[in-house]
């Protein structure tokens, strides 16, 4: 690992994973004040993480055209604000986005993430859509970019990869993401109970076979009769569980050492012998594609 990495890496983060209780009968505006609450109970946090669709509903399929919002929306000023409040990093979960200008009529699976002075520094659209033949396959298109953000806050930095729910059950992209030296992997979702065992072990094989943290923000209650999983986990490198949530609404949190981590990769160094010269986990042309889709965006509020 050269020096210009073990820079970008560095220091403790205090993350926070906010578990909501999700009732389909809820007005949204409601939903919305609860949450901002929520947030803003969260004390000495250098990361706060919502779960996926949180405002619209990860089953609440009929509603979502309805419902999708501009990523320009007063609700994500408000939330953004709030982080510039706290002065800590919020991913705000991910939201049903409706498409503007030439890609009006077009909806996506979105996470936005916001920096401890609010400026929202990255969004990512979901790639592996869940439902199969239905669902989110059937309402809403696919995002194509993996996407790197790196997270720094006084106490420390650590490249962070951003993914959603479904894509937990794909390696490779967890693997395309480790060679860009991500530490940490923040998976918002809205998983069933009836696979909580799923979300359990797979958040802690990904957080083995990349040596990262993975934090894990999940939702409970009842979403369109489907039984929400919660269990909301935050897992270290050696997929030891360093907080867990039950299926109550609750708010975990961990301090992350990022120094450690990189020790520990240093002591025994997996991900060097990985054969990229046989398996494309770099993606070709992904990269160029990212940082052309980031120079054509404008984030900044």
């Amino acid at each position: 690992m050269d020096k210009k990495e073990q820079a970008r890496n560095t220091g403790h983060l205090t993350v926070a994973a906010v578990q909501l209780n999700f009732d389909s009968a809820e007005p949204l505006q409601d939903r919305a004040s609860r949450v901002e609450r929520l947030v803003s109970s969260v004390e000495d946090a250098d990361l706060i993480v919502l779960p996926e669709l949180w405002l619209h509903g990860g089953f609440s399929y009929d509603t979502w055209r309805a419902d999708a919002i501009s990523l320009k929306s007063e609700l994500l000023v408000r939330l953004s604000e709030l982080a510039k409040r706290k002065k800590a990093w919020l991913h705000a979960g991910s939201y049903i986005e409706a498409g503007e200008g030439e890609a009006a009529g077009s909806m996506w699976n979105t996470s936005v993430l916001c920096n401890d002075a609010g400026v929202v520094k990255a969004t990512y659209r979901k790639i592996h859509r869940f439902g199969f033949s239905d669902g989110e396959p059937k309402l809403i298109a696919a995002g194509d970019t993996p996407i790197v953000v790196d997270v720094q806050t006084e106490a420390g930095m650590a490249a962070t990869g951003l993914s959603t729910c479904y894509d937990l059950r794909f390696p490779e992209l967890y693997r395309h993401l480790s060679t860009e030296n991500v530490l940490l992997n923040l998976i918002p979702a809205c998983w069933p109970l009836s696979r909580v065992e799923h979300w359990k072990v797979l958040g802690q094989a990904r957080a083995i076979e990349n040596q990262s943290f993975v934090v894990q923000c999940n939702m409970t209650g009842v979403d369109q009769g489907i039984d929400l999983g919660g269990n909301s986990q935050i897992v270290d490198a050696n997929g030891h569980i360093i907080a867990r949530a039950g299926r109550e609404e609750t708010v975990i949190q961990a301090s992350l050492d990022v120094d450690a981590l990189q020790e520990f990769r240093r002591s025994f160094p997996v991900l060097k012998d990985q054969r990229a010269d046989i398996w494309d986990i770099r993606g070709k042309g992904l990269r160029e594609r990212r940082l052309s889709t980031l120079a054509k965006a404008s984030y900044g509020r």
